[in-house]
């Protein structure tokens, strides 16, 4: 169904209550990935930080905006790295590009070079964000995305399998969207992503397909041409 995916993950999704990084969700998702990659998938990957630090949450310490979403991007390398270190252990070739130099332990982001990763089969994880304060990584989703030409963004969720009118915890009526498209998303205020996120998807007629994390076979579902989740699209034809 998909020749290049980019997979959005959060930082939470790689943790429990109890460890800052699950070995058996780290485990699971590089097996999951790799099953799609040895399939001929092409795929990158771009990972939140909120199992370590977010940066509006360190605002209230005191700490000033743009200082605390660098920490906030640090937290999504450190992630970066458990994730590379976990899919080489099940045998996938992987690079680390970082929007924020660190030599010895990542490239930079170089469009060119992460297009050729790919090609190659190997899987590239974009850390750091855009490397710029007051930019959440669903805007760096989107971008990444549209840079490499990916297909569509398989954005992960904890506990919830698509989205919905409203928050099904809350709300036992609340019912699922099939597909979306970015206007509805927007004037009905559904937090999915984030404005610039929306925006940048739509004007790049990116495809985002939201499913739940909690089952990671979603992913080759998907892969397989099945409706999973909801799907948000620029245009609902």
């Amino acid at each position: 169904m998909y020749k290049r995916i980019l997979i959005k993950l959060s930082g939470e999704a790689l943790s429990d209550k109890d460890h800052l990084f699950h070995a058996g969700t780290l485990k699971a998702v590089a097996e999951e990935v790799k099953k799609i990659s040895d399939r001929g998938v092409e795929v990158a990957i771009v990972v939140g930080g909120g199992n370590i630090l977010r940066g509006k949450d360190v605002q209230d310490s005191g700490i000033e905006r743009v200082h605390a979403d660098y920490m906030g991007m640090l937290a999504t390398v450190m992630n970066a790295l458990a994730l590379q270190s976990s899919f080489e252990t099940v045998g996938l070739d992987t690079r680390v590009q970082s929007a924020i130099d660190m030599n010895r332990i990542s490239e930079p982001v170089i469009v060119r070079r992460a297009k050729r990763h790919l090609e190659k089969g190997r899987v590239v994880i974009f850390a750091a964000g855009t490397g710029n304060p007051f930019f959440s990584t669903d805007t760096t989703a989107a971008l990444r995305a549209s840079e490499i030409g990916a297909e569509v963004i398989l954005m992960a969720k904890n506990g919830v399998d698509g989205v919905y009118t409203a928050d099904p915890k809350i709300n036992p009526n609340a019912k699922k969207y099939d597909i979306l498209t970015y206007m509805e998303m927007l004037n009905k205020n559904l937090a999915v992503m984030d404005a610039t996120a929306s925006s940048m998807c739509m004007e790049n007629d990116m495809k985002v397909i939201v499913f739940n994390m909690d089952d990671l076979s979603n992913i080759s579902r998907i892969i397989d041409g099945e409706t999973v989740g909801t799907l948000i699209t620029k245009e609902e034809k």
